[in-house]
């Protein structure tokens, strides 16, 4: 049984598959992929990590050497960059 496509494009996605997703209105997200032969596998997105993480390595005292590290270094720290190709 197909379920109805509303005017802005909406479904309802049925209850079964909401709860073996762990799919909760307002809380969650979902993320669809279009397989190469036109099948659309639907999942549970994966939350995005509170921004205030990225700042964990800031709090306390800088890093030994902070003082003498260049803005790109900084920049690079703070986006969380590998430092491997760093040169």
């Amino acid at each position: 049984m197909g379920m109805p496509v509303t005017i802005k494009g909406q479904v309802t996605i049925q209850k079964p598959i909401r709860d073996r997703l762990e799919i909760t209105p307002g809380e969650s997200a979902v993320e669809f992929e279009l397989q190469p032969d036109g099948q659309v596998v639907l999942r549970r997105a994966e939350p995005d990590p509170p921004i205030a993480d990225r700042f964990v390595p800031f709090l306390g005292k800088p890093p030994a050497g902070w003082n003498g590290m260049t803005t790109e270094e900084v920049m690079r720290l703070t986006r969380g960059e590998d430092w491997g190709d760093a040169g």
